[in-house]
């Protein structure tokens, strides 16, 4: 029985995680604002959310390969096929990282350290692949107040956002 009850809690962790993946992809695509003024045509969306719910709720693993693939997948589906393996890379560790440091304590002041983490690997990551992409070490500044804007936000709907699904969950014995 034992055995039985693992595997049932593994097969719905990973389809909790297949459907954060979709969510990410989905806040990705048809949630978001393109900057006019960006030259590199800088995206604002709202995908970190499901992201931050997804590592803070399922861990850094999950965290991981829902930022990962999910905003990964939005890149190679909406023709920045180019930023995908950045994408893959930077975003999937702002899932590992949020996971990580959210699994030791579950309080504003450690999601407010988890949030602020994912906003530097942010900025430092597209920063660094604006650089490879473009060959240029001035022009990526200009993606800053995007990515502080979108990471923000995030953070803001998440804070307000996370306990509710936590006692969702929690009453609904789903994890």
């Amino acid at each position: 029985m034992s055995n039985i009850t693992n595997n049932r809690k593994r097969l719905i962790f990973l389809i909790i995680t297949a459907i954060f993946i979709a969510l990410t992809y989905v806040f990705t695509a048809f949630v978001n604002i393109r900057l006019p003024i960006m030259g590199n045509g800088g995206l604002i969306h709202l995908g970190n959310v499901p992201l931050f719910i997804a590592a803070i709720i399922l861990g850094k693993k999950s965290g991981a390969v829902v930022g990962a693939f999910g905003m990964g997948l939005f890149d190679l589906l909406s023709g920045w096929v180019t930023w995908a393996p950045f994408t893959f890379v930077i975003v999937g560790l702002m899932g590992f990282v949020v996971g990580l440091i959210a699994e030791k304590k579950r309080t504003l002041p450690v999601y407010g350290l988890a949030f602020a983490a994912a906003l530097l690997i942010k900025i430092v990551g597209y920063y660094f692949a604006e650089v490879i992409l473009y060959k240029n070490f001035i022009v990526p500044f200009g993606s800053i107040p995007g990515n502080i804007i979108q990471v923000v936000t995030a953070a803001v709907i998440v804070i307000l956002a996370i306990k509710p699904i936590e006692l969702a969950i929690k009453k609904a014995g789903i994890l």
